[in-house]
């Protein structure tokens, strides 16, 4: 009920986009310019709400990219042919274009780089977005906290934010980045080529007794398996914290 009460206080606010960065063949991230932003938590979403000429309007969530630190706001969308909001914002939006967004939303699928525990990310396909904000969180305030993502997507070609996940691990000792390609992998890859399974998740998490903290996004099969799985590894049920998005929308 406090959720849906703090939300009945958010108001819609004018974005303005101020850069278009294409992140895949089928994900941009559009950086927002917003008056008066109050500020936000990596992990946190908002809500995005387009007006047609006859009236008619969409809604939908998508999670923020961007830390905390940065005076712009960032959303990484990816263009679902069947949507009625991202085929719009990837596609045809233009720097310069305006939309109505409300935010920011949400306290529990957050991290703050204060917090020393290991941590341990989950991510399938856009899932990666806000787990991406508390690597890029971690990033700005060079924190220590030792990291490991797995990473599942369909191809290379499908892999979000890429050549910047490249560049902070392999700057970083404490930032170890694993992915897994599900449906086909390049000559000579190294890693993982199959959907997320148990020995998997062994080779890649901390111990359960490590008292690591997890966050795991993605399509609701894919974080209900994760889930599971690190159960069955001895992690607390109450440090896995999980978002998820189902198959239709956009």
């Amino acid at each position: 009920m406090a959720g849906t009460a703090l939300l009945g206080r958010l108001s819609w606010q004018l974005a303005e986009v101020a850069e278009v960065v294409p992140e895949t063949d089928h994900v941009s991230s559009l950086v927002l310019r917003i008056a008066g932003w109050p500020g936000h938590l990596a992990g946190q979403h908002v809500d995005v709400r387009l007006t047609a000429e006859d009236g008619y309007q969409a809604q939908r969530s998508y999670s923020i990219a961007s830390p905390p630190e940065d005076a712009r706001v960032a959303l990484t969308v990816e263009r679902l042919e069947d949507g009625e909001v991202s085929p719009y914002l990837v596609g045809e939006v233009v720097v310069g274009d305006k939309f109505e967004l409300r935010g920011p939303i949400g306290g529990y699928f957050v991290w703050r780089a204060g917090d020393k525990s290991p941590l341990l990310l989950i991510a399938g396909g856009s899932g990666v977005v806000p787990l991406m904000a508390m690597i890029r969180h971690r990033q700005a305030r060079q924190a220590t906290t030792p990291t490991r993502l797995l990473y599942s997507s369909r191809s290379l070609d499908d892999v979000i934010y890429r050549e910047e996940l490249e560049r902070y691990s392999a700057a970083d000792p404490q930032l170890h980045v694993y992915h897994t390609l599900t449906r086909t992998q390049p000559p000579r890859w190294t890693g993982f080529g199959r959907r997320i399974d148990r020995a998997m998740v062994a080779e890649v998490a901390w111990p359960g007794d490590a008292s690591p903290l997890a966050y795991v996004c993605g399509p609701t099969s894919f974080v209900e398996t994760a889930a599971s799985l690190l159960v069955e590894l001895g992690y607390d049920p109450r440090r896995i914290k999980t978002e998820r998005f189902g198959a239709t929308g956009g």
